[in-house]
């Protein structure tokens, strides 16, 4: 997808001979986190609304407080993942946009991505959500597209929501299938399932053997 057709240029970036109170007011007229700033044309950094809050007096310029200019920015030809990617990185929800010479050409909104993701067959197609772990060193995503098709299902997607003392998190997309065969599938690859399903035959028959077995014990 071209991320060029989302560039915005309706915000002009601020110079670092700018004014404090110049920033301040048009923090009150965008609802940004940060606002770009260049020198001599340059792309400088973005500087955040909590920053500039905090600053006094006002008749100072930007040039005195240039330390909190933030050097992120995003290029023209980047993939939207990436740029979205970029967002939660800087915990931003304006991107600054580079052109190949560094020279600021324009900005992302965060809403307009997150909109794109919306319409991804992650979120957008009817499916199942599946969350497992295994090792960081032991995992792949090879691997996983392997064992989900082998079991006539489709992955749209998978990322790793999180990693905990080494273990990673992978929540995938799968396609409405029987789900208890890939659950299988996954135990048998070492991978531990993380979300519960209500007709989970493994766990049922576990339970069935759990209580068979504590009733000898109590003959």
């Amino acid at each position: 997808m071209q991320t060029i057709t989302y560039i915005l240029n309706d915000i002009q970036p601020f110079n670092l001979k700018n004014d404090i109170t110049q920033m301040k007011e048009a923090f009150g007229q965008y609802p940004f986190s940060h606002l770009p700033v260049v020198d001599d044309n340059l792309y400088y950094g973005a500087i955040s609304h909590e920053e500039i809050e905090l600053l006094n007096p006002e008749s100072l310029k930007l040039n005195e407080f240039k330390h909190l200019a933030q050097p992120f920015y995003a290029t023209e030809n980047m993939n939207w993942f990436e740029v979205l990617q970029y967002f939660a990185t800087h915990n931003t929800n304006l991107m600054p946009i580079l052109n190949a010479e560094k020279e600021y050409i324009g900005y992302y909104e965060l809403d307009d991505f997150l909109n794109i993701f919306k319409c991804t067959p992650f979120l957008h197609e009817e499916g199942v959500i599946l969350v497992v772990s295994k090792n960081v060193n032991d995992y792949s995503f090879s691997e996983i597209s392997q064992i989900v098709e082998s079991n006539n299902a489709t992955l749209f997607g998978a990322f790793v929501s999180k990693i905990d003392s080494e273990i990673a998190h992978i929540t995938l997309k799968l396609s409405l299938h029987d789900i208890n065969n890939t659950l299988h599938s996954f135990r048998r690859y070492n991978y531990e399932i993380l979300n519960e399903f209500e007709k989970d035959k493994y766990l049922e028959e576990l339970n069935d053997r759990s209580n068979y077995l504590q009733k000898y014990l109590n003959i």
